[in-house]
């Protein structure tokens, strides 16, 4: 991780749950860290909760990523005010546990692809040019799920349009790949493709299921500082993460 020292990471869902790991982690790896949430107050919060001097390396910066003017604002302060980004934790998304083929759930099933898909396209054009022009090798860190690559059976609950949405983002890991290398650059891109993690984005049916084998953020945080901490020739493309004894 020596070489990220003092070099500018951006974080999206910043302020709780992996974005909020991801965030300490970077921190004490040395690294000027933005992160990106919409939810000032929840911000506030876990910045206060941090010791002085992770709290030195954070800048918290108010966004909703659904919104592009918002997104484009968000990366100019951080390029004029941190300096170029080397690293994307491209972490915030949402899950709805509604039936897909349920009535009047339109708004769900928007939300769920502005967050997951949509979103993330407009911080990775963002980072992935400020990385190009500045002939910057960065990393970029891509949020999927276990639900990316099959169907799991959930007991309790539908999650919606979850799944479909994070099978695109298995799609946009390997578009990204060979874009990235297309434009001649060197910029690393990852999926992370947790099973369940206890953590905010979980329905609440899932995460009241107290014999249910979970990760915690702080896991997932680590799976990802293992894959920025890989030598310059090496891509880890996805990694696949579940908690011990699975149940599906």
């Amino acid at each position: 991780m020596n070489r990220w020292r003092n070099k500018v990471a951006v974080v999206t869902g910043g302020s709780a749950g992996v974005g909020a790991a991801c965030v300490v982690d970077l921190a004490k790896a040395g690294m000027i860290v933005a992160a990106l949430s919409r939810r000032e107050e929840t911000m506030n919060k876990f910045l206060n909760s941090l010791p002085e001097e992770l709290r030195n390396n954070v800048y918290p910066i108010k966004c909703d990523v659904t919104i592009e003017e918002n997104v484009k604002t968000a990366f100019q302060w951080v390029q004029k005010n941190l300096g170029a980004v080397h690293v994307l934790i491209n972490n915030a998304g949402t899950c709805n546990s509604i039936d897909l083929s349920g009535l009047y759930c339109t708004k769900e099933i928007q939300e769920t692809v502005d967050i997951n898909v949509t979103a993330m396209v407009f911080c990775v054009r963002e980072a992935f040019n400020l990385m190009k022009d500045h002939q910057i090798d960065g990393h970029i860190v891509l949020m999927n799920s276990i639900c990316g690559h099959y169907i799991q059976k959930f007991p309790l609950c539908s999650v919606n349009i979850y799944a479909a949405t994070k099978y695109a983002v298995t799609a946009m890991v390997e578009t990204y790949s060979q874009e990235f290398s297309a434009a001649g650059t060197n910029v690393k891109v990852t999926g992370i493709s947790p099973g369940i993690v206890n953590s905010g984005v979980m329905p609440a049916s899932l995460r009241n299921l107290v014999d249910l084998p979970m990760l915690k953020p702080e896991n997932i945080s680590n799976a990802i500082m293992y894959c920025l901490s890989t030598p310059p020739n090496v891509q880890i493309h996805d990694m696949q993460i579940r908690p011990l004894n699975e149940k599906f």
